[in-house]
């Protein structure tokens, strides 16, 4: 039963079918093949449970929150800010590439939201100032997987609902490996452009005087996070309020910068409704997949193998993260989150994991995945805002930084306390 869940999964996925779809009908024949009852009559009410819970509303607030973001051009001057302060070092704008998607990362919660929104105002810079452009589009598909690590985050907010893991708790244990992941980042850039001094380009010329005319361009995403991210943890509102919150904020700026008019607002919701729409469409078919395989069995079966090799705790934890990794490689990110946490998380839970530091090590597999061929979708969508050129350009621009990814899994891993000391704090 596992061979042919497995097999099929792969022949869904090969045949370019939609994600969520691929899983819906995995779930499908699954239960036409093994179950005695006729799991479909369940549906409706799926649908319903899997879409009223009061703290998936953050989700689509979220993704409205970093279209109205990028529309009203408040990341446009960010990232025009972070060059004056950050593009002196070896490397120059790739590394105003990561620090804007990791401020962007700070008020949009999506991975895909922060790579385009950064790419396209970023790549005009490649042939202007003579960078690598392969390493360019490296830092920016890997700078966007941090878009789930920096609280707010929306695969956060699913795992939570998922494993009834604190949100708070999640967001505040995401920060300290996130500002690392960024950090070590920049240092993959530093290193690569002192080992090629060439692929550094040319220095873009800034002064002290265009610095500090630049900061109040740094105002608006600040406030934004303080909104967010503040409200949940001043106890004045819960994840899903502070994101309304952070839509309002958002809003109130873009009045402010004379940008709010009804096209924006019309691009902005017609944005949030397709990817949302995309997102939800994921999260039911997963959920539909979850039913039907704890129906038959399967997910029983797994655990009950996986508890028969008598795995040591770091033995368990070191076949998950070389799972993750391989199935990484065939599967979209928040589908692989959705369909796997009910199997795995009580396993690691079991073996004495603590489900916030699980959590996080989750976010930080999924962000690996995203930048890792064939299926990594942080490459796609890098590519298609560039709109030239051949996608292996993005796939060996982003390879330095998958092997990042493993350092810093291996820290995490290693040192528990990247993750756990903030929620420790405020617990």
């Amino acid at each position: 039963m596992i061979v042919t869940a497995t097999g099929l999964l792969l022949v869904l996925l090969g045949a370019s079918i939609p994600v969520g779809i691929g899983l819906g009908l995995l779930g499908l024949i699954l239960n036409e093949m093994y179950s005695p009852l006729p799991l479909t009559v369940m549906l409706g009410e799926l649908t319903w449970s899997s879409s009223n819970s009061f703290i998936m509303v953050a989700v689509p607030f979220y993704i409205m929150l970093g279209e109205i973001v990028l529309r009203a051009g408040i990341a446009e001057r960010m990232y025009n800010a972070l060059v004056q302060w950050v593009s002196w070092l070896p490397g120059g704008l790739m590394h105003s590439n990561v620090a804007a998607s990791a401020m962007f990362a700070a008020i949009s919660g999506s991975s895909v939201a922060t790579a385009v929104t950064i790419g396209t105002v970023a790549l005009d810079e490649v042939k202007k100032h003579r960078y690598n452009e392969r390493l360019f589009l490296g830092t920016l598909a890997a700078g966007g997987t941090l878009g789930i690590l920096i609280p707010p985050s929306i695969n956060m907010v699913v795992y939570g609902v998922m494993t009834e893991t604190s949100i708070p708790q999640l967001y505040l244990a995401g920060f300290i490996p996130g500002f690392i992941l960024a950090g070590l980042f920049s240092l993959t850039v530093l290193i690569a452009c002192w080992w090629r001094p060439q692929w550094g380009g040319d220095k873009v010329r800034t002064d002290w005087g265009k610095r500090i005319r630049s900061l109040p361009d740094l105002v608006p995403p600040l406030i934004i996070f303080l909104i967010v991210i503040g409200s949940i943890y001043a106890g004045l509102a819960t994840a899903t309020e502070s994101a309304a919150l952070g839509i309002l904020g958002a809003l109130a700026l873009a009045g402010w910068k004379r940008r709010l008019n009804w096209a924006m607002l019309r691009a902005s919701l017609e944005g949030t409704i397709r990817t949302t729409a995309s997102v939800m469409l994921i999260i039911l078919g997963a959920y539909f997949l979850n039913v039907v395989i704890n129906a038959i069995g399967l997910t029983a079966a797994i655990t009950s193998y996986i508890t028969s090799l008598n795995l040591s705790a770091v033995e368990l934890l070191l076949a998950i993260v070389v799972f993750y990794l391989i199935l990484g490689c065939f599967m979209e990110t928040l589908s692989m989150m959705v369909a796997t946490v009910p199997i795995t998380a009580p396993l690691m839970i079991k073996a004495g994991y603590d489900p916030v530091w699980y959590g996080i090590l989750v976010v930080i597999l999924m962000e690996t995945a995203m930048i890792t061929p064939p299926v990594g979708i942080n490459l796609f969508v890098v590519q298609g805002v560039r709109g030239r050129g051949q996608l292996h350009d993005v796939i060996f621009g982003a390879a330095p930084f998958v092997l990042t990814m493993f350092v810093m899994i291996a820290l995490v891993c290693i040192f528990p306390q990247l993750v756990m000391w903030l929620p420790n704090v405020a617990r």
